[in-house]
């Protein structure tokens, strides 16, 4: 029964590892759409979301039938929980991706733009989503760590985004629509680096049984 428990285990990590694969796949494809201008790019954003929507409802069920069939103990019923509470961040990453490409029909970056730090976000957020999954299924509390003190510095590059999206309306009111729509695009990333700081501190939970919000 246990070599059974271990093996649905598994697989519910390569679940989670497919989702999170799929969740960079989107980012980056909604991030290369507008920097790049390629509405094919923003297209795939939303077939990944679209992905990601299936992909929850699949790990949703499996962790169901682990918790329903298997009788976790402990250590086990804390991982199972914390999956089906990263699935639903997950998930909501593909959302605030694919609201990203959809604004790529409308928004273009200023020629010569000033309003570098967006990619750099892109990368962080990207990078924040890996790790976390990554932590989960090596049992890194250390990674799980990392990621959330990640999520400082993507905050600081929004806030750079932000006084430079000011600062560009300021000498062309003209950019005024697009520096509103290049805002939320930011504040999508920002979002997406608070979805996977969600993760890793499952995450947490799962290693430590404490939750951080609970220290």
């Amino acid at each position: 029964m246990r070599d059974r428990f271990d093996q649905q285990l598994e697989r519910l990590h390569v679940e989670l590892i497919r989702m999170g694969a799929l969740c960079e796949e989107a980012i980056s494809a909604a991030a290369e759409a507008l920097l790049k201008d390629q509405r094919a790019l923003a297209e795939t954003a939303m077939e990944k979301e679209r992905e990601l929507d299936q992909a929850e409802r699949e790990v949703e069920n499996l962790c169901l039938k682990l918790l329903l069939r298997q009788q976790p103990v402990a250590r086990d019923l804390r991982n199972i929980s914390a999956a089906l509470k990263m699935i639903s961040d997950l998930e909501r990453i593909g959302d605030q991706a694919a609201d990203i490409a959809e604004l790529t029909a409308h928004v273009r970056l200023p020629p010569d733009s000033c309003v570098s730090h967006i990619p750099d976000m892109a990368r962080a957020v990207i990078s924040m989503v890996t790790d976390s999954v990554d932590s989960f299924v090596k049992r890194d509390l250390d990674l799980a760590r990392q990621v959330c003190a990640a999520d400082d510095e993507v905050d600081a590059l929004f806030d750079q985004v932000k006084a430079e999206l000011i600062a560009l309306i300021a000498a062309d009111a003209a950019y005024g629509g697009q520096g509103l729509d290049l805002l939320m695009v930011a504040k999508y990333l920002e979002r997406i680096g608070d979805h996977a700081t969600n993760v890793a501190e499952w995450v947490e939970y799962a290693l430590t049984g404490v939750h951080p919000s609970n220290n």
